[in-house]
């Protein structure tokens, strides 16, 4: 895991978004509805990030430290505007719940929270599949809501634990998020 330092390398982010995005519609699965998730990659004051094996990224996301999201009570790490390759969902997803619930308890950082764009309707839905994995790997769901433009997305918090062996198998090059605050001062 590191951040996207270099324009070629958010550029590698945004056609990954792209691919992703691509791929959800092809299926019929829910798409963000943020009008340009894109361009958010291509903002360096993002501090967008990255899981590269191999020199191939595999997902990115954008970290933030305790943002004003308007649920779940107290400080967290949030993966914001995460996306992995179509064909590197799980694995991905698991290293990724790895490194975050390791780097979150290196920022005494209680939880770790996403949202997942999804249908109303969890039980019949193509997003349970995904949902069900998730919950496994420890994500716990913390409802669901209408958001941006009527997206539906699924709330979902994992709590912080140290992985000490961690690092032989994922190496963090992440820089401390700043938290709201600090973002709305630098612009």
């Amino acid at each position: 895991m590191r951040n996207l330092s270099t324009d070629a390398e958010r550029d590698e982010a945004v056609a990954l978004v792209q691919d992703r995005q691509r791929w959800l519609s092809q299926r019929g699965l829910p798409l963000t509805a943020r009008a340009d998730v894109p361009a958010l990659f291509r903002d360096p004051q993002a501090a967008p990030a990255g899981l590269f094996e191999d020199g191939l990224l595999l997902a990115c996301m954008i970290p933030q430290r305790s943002p004003a999201l308007g649920w779940g009570r107290g400080p967290c790490l949030f993966l914001d505007c995460l996306h992995t390759l179509p064909d590197q969902l799980e694995d991905s997803l698991r290293l990724i719940t790895l490194w975050a619930s390791d780097f979150a308890t290196r920022l005494d950082l209680p939880l770790v929270r996403a949202e997942a764009a999804t249908t109303a309707f969890h039980g019949t839905d193509p997003t349970s599949p995904f949902l069900r994995r998730i919950t496994d790997m420890g994500w716990d769901i913390r409802g669901s809501a209408t958001v941006r433009q009527q997206e539906h997305v699924t709330r979902l918090e994992l709590p912080a634990e140290q992985r000490p062996s961690l690092g032989a198998l994922i190496g963090c090059r992440v820089q401390e998020p700043r938290s709201t605050a600090d973002t709305r001062s630098a612009k």
